[in-house]
């Protein structure tokens, strides 16, 4: 097996178990909060968590069938799984923190920058899997 697609197994398998775990932090907020919900981050650290580890089904199919190399699917797919570990670990550190608030209401890096770092690192990531798929099926 190519190291770029155990690299994403690797990858996929700790998203399910962060989602797995956050899953379970949300069920007992559920369980003993007084009006039976989780913090807003706590979920969608979950719901990040678990919809990332699905994406990355993607990422691992691109791999397989593109012509691109090792390089540059790991490279490509770093770009999109990084991007992805960093807003699910965004989500985590905001639900620990107990932010009922939306994140984006106070304008700093994280907010700017790292969400157009975040966007064109996936973006992008994903393009060049895609186009090695496009390129290579296509010829």
């Amino acid at each position: 097996m190519a190291i770029e697609i155990k690299f994403s197994i690797v990858a996929l398998g700790l998203f399910f178990l962060t989602a797995l775990a956050t899953g379970a932090w949300k069920y007992r907020h559920m369980l003993t909060s007084a009006d039976h919900h989780a913090p807003p981050y706590v979920d969608i650290a979950h719901k990040a968590a678990l919809h990332y580890s699905f994406a990355t089904l993607i990422v691992i199919k691109m791999e397989e069938v593109d012509n691109l190399g090792t390089v540059l699917n790991l490279l490509a797919a770093s770009l999109v799984i990084g991007f992805f570990a960093i807003a699910t670990l965004t989500y985590i550190r905001l639900g620990l923190d107990n932010k009922t608030d939306n994140q984006f209401k106070e304008r700093n890096f994280n907010t700017t920058f790292g969400m157009l770092a975040l966007i064109a690192a996936e973006f992008g990531g994903f393009l060049i899997l895609f186009g090695g798929f496009l390129c290579s099926a296509f010829r």
